[in-house]
């Protein structure tokens, strides 16, 4: 390993301005994300100022078009900052991709007036944004969601609850899926509900084992009312709203998960070349060295495996197939890699003077967010070898 410590990732950049801007982003993570994430994630610190400064260098609108305060930055540059912001604390890097999921369905299905009213202060105006699918007793299976939207007049009547939304109650809007018609898929329709409407409350954060600074909450719906105006699509069109926000939010999760992995894998690199045994350095010994070489081909792999599925959204492609593939892998991949650096740091790893614990908690939630791993095969299965024949 270099003298100097673990070099920063060596990243394939289309233009000199997206260079530029992962400049800043590692610069920002120097100074305002890293010094403090071990202390505010054990804290239970969530860093609203730093999303709000994130918001100021307008790195919360990245993927989303200039004329409404985004970036238009390609899906691949994007999802390289999303891994760098999540390498330094993955509060800030999963909650950075959160947001761009629950501005999605306003970006790509709302109308030029719904846009052009509300899309510049969820991209760049200091908002932050949360994504309300899930139910207590819906979580896979979405298409099985109850919250209801009643239509009543020009407004719309939502009742329900929504289960592990990520910033629960500190979000300042909520794009909601509600069911409007009959049961299935087809009856869902897509709402976006400012947090400050009257009879939405948010629970108690859970209490989790690892991503401490990022709350996960119920929500709460009672009686909120919602003017048609803040309807999202067609009626009946809300679940092609969230599979169409899931494609892209799967791609935010891997990037994420190899930024986790990076992080644990330069910890266990600085740490085995520093720590002796036997008169010489942990990372001399042949059966280390062979770990930390699966490790770097895992992120390597995972890496190549999320920027293609990006390079193919960028290129207006289908990419639903190469989404689930990289959410599956790179999690996969995320939890074998700081599971191995807790073993090579050995008693120290399972320690909290080191985050290398923090780091495997984190990874194993990424195996389970925006659709768990078995859904990922399930979406792959289907793409690969056809829908399954039922008897």
């Amino acid at each position: 390993m270099p003298k100097d410590g673990p070099q920063p990732v060596e990243r394939e950049l289309p233009t000199d301005e997206s260079r530029d801007l992962l400049g800043l982003v590692r610069d920002l993570v120097q100074r305002e994300i890293k010094p403090v994430a071990a202390e505010q994630e054990a804290a239970g610190v969530f860093p609203r100022e730093t999303f709000r400064l994130l918001s100021e260098a307008g790195l919360l609108g990245l993927p989303h078009p200039e004329e409404y305060g985004g970036g238009s930055q390609p899906y691949q540059v994007y999802l390289q900052v999303l891994e760098e912001l999540a390498a330094a604390r993955l509060t800030v890097g999963l909650g950075t991709s959160v947001h761009s999921l629950s501005c999605h369905g306003l970006a790509h299905f709302g109308s030029k007036e719904q846009r052009t009213e509300w899309l510049p202060d969820m991209l760049g105006g200091g908002l932050l944004g949360a994504y309300c699918l899930s139910e207590p007793s819906s979580g896979s299976d979405a298409a099985a969601l109850r919250t209801r939207a009643v239509r009543d007049g020009d407004d719309w009547v939502l009742n329900g609850t929504k289960a592990w939304i990520t910033h629960g109650g500190v979000a300042d809007f909520y794009t909601v899926l509600a069911r409007t018609g009959a049961e299935g898929a087809g009856g869902i329709t897509a709402f976006l509900v400012p947090a400050d409407a009257q009879g939405l409350n948010a629970a108690a954060p859970e209490h989790k084992m690892g991503l401490n600074g990022s709350p996960t909450a119920q929500v709460h719906f009672d009686e909120v009312r919602v003017p048609d105006t803040r309807r999202l699509g067609d009626e009946g069109q809300g679940f092609a709203v969230a599979l169409s926000s899931l494609d892209s939010g799967r791609l935010g999760i891997a990037a994420c998960a190899v930024g986790v992995a990076q992080a644990a894998l330069d910890e266990a690199l600085a740490y085995t070349a520093e720590r002796e045994q036997f008169g010489r350095p942990l990372a001399d010994f042949q059966g280390l060295r062979f770990m930390l070489a699966d490790m770097a081909t895992r992120i390597e792999a995972g890496r190549a495996l999320y920027l293609a599925a990006a390079r193919r959204r960028d290129a207006g492609q289908p990419f639903a197939r190469q989404a689930a593939m990289a959410k599956l892998f790179c999690t996969d991949a995320a939890m074998a890699v700081t599971t191995d650096a807790v073993q090579l740091l050995g008693g120290y790893g399972y320690t909290t003077d080191f985050p290398a614990e923090r780091y495997m908690r984190e990874a194993k939630v990424l195996q389970i967010v925006e659709g768990t791993n078995q859904i990922q095969r399930m979406v792959i299965a289907r793409h690969v070898a056809g829908p399954e024949r039922r008897s």
